[in-house]
C-alpha cells in the first residue's frame, strides 16, 4: 500500500504553530506569511484527513490527531538537520555563553536552541536570563558572547524584528479605573519603564509607581494580584492577564512604542565557530 507523502515543509510549519502558539507567532520563524503558513497547515490536514490543530480563544489548540503526529514530527525535522550538519558541515566544539530577557526566552529562544541543538550535540550553552539592560553591558565587556537584546541604541547588534509594547491588567480588577493609575514598572533604566512613564507624561494621565522589579514573574504577580497595570512585551503576556484596549474613553491608556529586537555579539566572540553559528541560528530563525 503506498502511503500519502507528508512533505518536510508542511511539518515544519506545524511544529512552529505548536511552538510559538499561533500562525501569526510562527510566521516570522518560518520566514513566510501567515496566510502561507495557513495553507502549509491545511494541505497536511487534506492529506491525514484530519484535523492537527484548532482555533482556541487565545492560541491554536492541538488535537488528538495533532498530538500523535508531533512527535514524529519533530523526529523527523532532527534526523533532517543531523543529515544536513553530517553531510555539509563540520561538527562543532566548545562552550557559548548566551543571555537572553525572560520575556524573549520561551517565544524566541527555544525554537533557535532547539534547532541548534539538533545539529551541533558537541556544543555547551550556559545562558543567563536577565533583562536586555543588564545583558548588553556584559557582552561589550566580554563576559557573554552573545545576546539577545531590545537594543537601547540603533546601531547596537542585528536588528531581527520587532516586539510591540502592551498595558496589561487583572480583568476582575479593574485598576485602570483608579486615578492617579497605580502601575508596576520595571528597574531604572529599562526601555519598557521609560517608554510607560513617557506615555502617561504625554497624555497627562497621573500615576504613581506601586511596585518596581527587575523580574518578569514579579511583574505578572503585581499586577495578578489587583496591585497595578504594568507595560509588558506582547509575547510575555500570560494567559491570566488581559491586553487593555477598547477601555472606556476616560480611562484610555496612551499608545506605547515597540521594542527593536537585536542579537548582540561580543567582539571576543569572533574566534569562535560555534558562535559564528549561533548567530546564524538567531539571523536564520528570527530575522526579517
Amino acid at each position: 500500500m503506498k502511503y500519502p507523502d507528508l512533505q518536510i515543509d508542511w511539518l515544519r510549519a506545524f511544529v512552529a504553530v505548536v511552538d510559538a502558539g499561533s500562525l501569526s507567532s510562527a510566521a516570522p520563524l518560518l520566514h513566510r506569511s501567515q496566510s502561507a503558513v495557513s495553507m502549509q497547515i491545511k494541505k497536511l490536514e487534506g492529506v491525514l484527513g484530519k484535523s492537527v490543530l484548532l482555533r482556541g480563544p487565545r492560541h491554536m489548540e492541538i488535537t488528538a490527531a495533532g498530538a500523535e503526529l508531533l512527535s514524529y514530527a519533530r523526529r523527523m525535522l532532527e534526523l533532517q538537520a543531523q543529515t544536513q550538519a553530517a553531510l555539509f558541515g563540520p561538527e562543532l566544539e566548545g562552550r557559548i555563553r548566551l543571555g537572553v530577557p525572560d520575556d524573549y526566552a520561551s517565544i524566541y529562544l527555544a525554537p533557535v536552541l532547539r534547532s541548534f541543538a539538533s545539529r551541533h550535540h558537541g556544543v555547551e550553552i550556559e545562558l543567563t536570563c536577565e533583562q536586555s539592560t543588564s545583558l548588553i553591558p556584559k557582552v561589550v565587556r566580554g563576559d557573554l558572547d552573545l545576546a539577545l537584546v531590545s537594543r537601547d541604541k540603533p546601531q547596537r547588534g542585528k536588528l531581527l524584528f520587532q516586539e510591540p509594547l502592551v498595558w496589561v491588567g487583572a480583568p476582575q480588577f479593574e485598576v485602570w479605573r483608579r486615578n492617579p493609575l497605580p502601575i508596576a514598572v520595571y528597574e531604572s533604566g529599562s526601555l519598557a519603564r521609560t517608554e510607560a512613564l513617557a506615555a502617561l507624561a504625554a497624555r497627562r494621565r497621573s500615576y504613581r509607581v506601586v511596585y518596581h522589579s527587575s523580574s518578569l514573574a514579579g511583574q505578572v504577580a503585581a499586577v495578578e494580584s489587583g496591585l497595578a497595570v504594568a507595560v509588558l512585551t506582547r509575547c510575555s503576556v500570560p494567559a491570566t492577564l488581559q491586553t487593555l484596549q477598547n477601555l472606556p474613553k476616560e480611562f484610555e491608556l496612551p499608545a506605547l512604542g515597540s521594542m527593536d529586537v537585536a542579537v548582540f555579539r561580543s567582539k571576543v566572540s569572533h574566534r569562535s565557530r560555534a558562535v559564528d553559528a549561533m548567530y546564524e541560528q538567531f539571523v536564520n530563525t528570527l530575522g526579517k
